[in-house]
This record gives C-alpha cells, sequence and structure tokens, in this order.
C-alpha cells in the first residue's frame, strides 16, 4: 500500500476563547494523487482542519505529518511551496487585474523584494489557462461574478505548484455547470500528481470525484475510508442528523433526504 502523503494523527485543536475542542481527535491518512472530500454539515469543523493541514494553527495535542516530517518542522516558505489553499472566498482591497492576482502565488518562490521573471509569468499564464479564465486575465477583480472568482482563486493556489491542494467549499456558491466545470479540473489535476483535499457539505458533489471520505460532525471524524465503503445511507444518515437514502441512477450516487430522524 502506498504511504499516506499527509498523516493526521489523533490531532485535537481548541480556540482560545472556549474551553470546548472544534477538532477533536481526528485521525486520517491521505494517499498521493487521490481526492479526499471532508464531507459534513455546517459547523462540523471541516474549515477549521483544513487551516490545521495548511499550518495556520498547530493542533493543541496530535500531529501532522507531510512527506513523514511534521508540519512544525517546516518554514511557512516551505509549506506554501507543497500545500495551497483556495478559500471559499476572499476579500481584495486592492483593483488587481486576474493576471497581477494569480502571480501572486509566486509568492513562496521570490525573495523579500524579487519580481516576477518570465518564467514565473509563464506558470501564472498556465494556471489561468488551466482553469479556462484566458479570457478575463485583464479583467479586474471587483468586475468578476462570484464563480469567475473562484477560479480566478484556484489559478493563484496552481501558480504555487503544490503538491498537496486544499479547497474550502469549492462548489457551494457555484452554479450546476461551473461546479462541474470545477470538480472536472480538480480531477484532472488528480491525474496529474497532485493530492486533493476539498471541504464540502454536499456529497453528491463528493461522490462525483472523491476516491476517500472524511465524514464529520461537531469537529469528530464519524467515519472515514474509500468511497465505496462509507458512502452509505446509514452513516451519512449519522453525519447529517437526518434519515438519508443513496438511490443509484445511470452509475451515479443520488442523495435523497427523507425528514428528520426521530429522537
Amino acid at each position: 500500500m502506498t504511504s499516506a502523503i499527509l498523516q493526521v494523527n489523533a490531532i485535537t485543536f481548541t480556540y482560545n476563547t472556549t474551553n470546548q475542542a472544534a477538532i477533536n481527535k481526528v485521525t486520517f491518512g491521505l494517499r498521493p494523487a487521490s481526492v479526499t472530500a471532508i464531507l459534513g454539515p455546517n459547523g462540523a469543523g471541516k474549515t477549521t482542519l483544513l487551516h490545521l493541514l495548511l499550518g495556520l494553527h498547530p493542533p493543541t495535542s496530535g500531529s501532522i505529518l507531510l512527506n513523514d516530517k511534521p508540519l512544525k518542522q517546516y518554514t511557512r516558505h516551505e509549506l506554501s511551496q507543497r500545500i495551497g489553499l483556495v478559500p471559499q472566498t476572499e476579500y481584495v482591497p486592492f483593483a488587481y487585474n486576474v493576471l497581477e492576482y494569480v502571480i501572486l502565488g509566486r509568492a513562496p518562490y521570490l525573495g523579500p523584494l524579487d519580481m516576477p521573471g518570465d518564467e514565473d509569468l509563464r506558470i501564472a499564464h498556465e494556471a489561468i489557462r488551466e482553469v479556462g479564465i484566458s479570457h478575463l486575465e485583464n479583467r479586474v477583480i471587483p468586475e468578476l461574478s462570484g464563480g469567475e472568482l473562484q477560479l480566478v482563486l484556484l489559478a493563484r493556489a496552481l501558480c504555487q505548484q503544490p503538491t498537496v491542494l486544499l479547497l474550502d467549499e469549492p462548489t457551494s456558491h457555484l452554479d450546476l455547470a461551473n461546479r462541474n466545470h470545477t470538480l472536472r479540473i480538480l480531477d484532472r489535476l488528480r491525474r496529474n500528481g497532485t493530492t486533493i483535499i476539498f471541504s464540502t457539505h454536499d456529497p453528491e458533489a463528493a461522490a462525483l470525484i472523491a476516491d476517500h471520505l472524511v465524514l464529520m460532525r461537531a469537529g469528530e471524524v464519524l467515519d472515514s475510508g474509500d468511497l465505496n465503503q462509507v458512502f452509505t445511507s446509514e452513516i451519512l444518515s449519522r453525519v447529517y442528523g437526518t434519515n438519508v437514502e443513496v438511490v443509484p441512477i445511470n452509475g451515479l450516487r443520488v442523495v435523497k433526504s427523507m425528514g428528520r430522524l426521530e429522537a
């Protein structure tokens, strides 16, 4: 079996403002060049877990290993060259155009006073082409729709050339066409060797491309494993606190809510 590129070992995390654990004894491993969906309802701790995987917060207890090395032993620059994050949204205070904004992804490879060079520009153009927004290169960020901005954020992360890409609810504000476009990009990245981890509350989006699921509720992992093992009516009902039925239709898994569970 291929060793995990990212290994999470019994991590707990508690914010300073509360005594309640936001993440409680979470353990799982991620295979290289795989797609993992962190699936659960709003407030499950999915975004907090992504921030821990990115190294923005150290876990209160437990450990996270990247390529068998503790995350805390990497410098910020080293982590930024290996792990990228696509947030749900981002406030952009300046009127960057798309190309200028995407090339900010090269920052981990530049010194404090360095300017992007020809190779950095080539990589930025390639990232923009990869997500299909070359026609937007000269548009300023405030003029973009929400779906267009989501693709720009993805292009900026690709400009980092990470081996692990984290995405926080990447399809939550997208229409069906843009959702499927984004998922196809992620599947193509996986086939080219990138390890993908994305959070979502939408089980059908997870079922479309994920190899592996981490199922969360209230800061805990209720189950994890390969999609075929854990994407079941019984387990999803526990995760969402409502009766859920998984129905196969034309080779796809469709999720139907059947009403509240009995107390």
